[in-house]
């Protein structure tokens, strides 16, 4: 299934300003892969960053939110940001759905 994690945070807990913050989102780095297998999430599509906006844009294909938060809590995401799991659909497929049901 697939999930968008959005995860936002301020200025004051930015990477960028807050030394705790940085030491945890480099760290993040050695842990994605790991916690991916771990929290059987088959796979991050993408992770995206608006560094200005203070937001972070994770597509994740899992079978699970809750593995998902366990996930986010694990590589340090929920350190730093608040985060909203979101279960997602492909475009394409709605499409096909919505006109099945004309």
């Amino acid at each position: 299934m697939l999930f968008g994690v959005f995860a936002t945070h301020n200025p004051e807990s930015c990477p960028l300003n807050n030394k705790n913050s940085k030491r945890i989102f480099i760290e993040m780095g050695g842990k994605l892969k790991s916690a991916q297998r771990k929290f059987r999430i088959a796979k991050i599509i993408g992770f995206y960053m608006s560094v200005l906006e203070h937001q972070w844009v994770i597509m994740m294909d899992a079978k699970d939110a809750h593995d998902i938060e366990k996930f986010c809590i694990e590589v340090g995401i929920s350190a730093i940001s608040t985060v909203k799991i979101v279960p997602m659909s492909d475009f394409a497929n709605s499409l096909k759905k919505f006109k099945s049901l004309e």
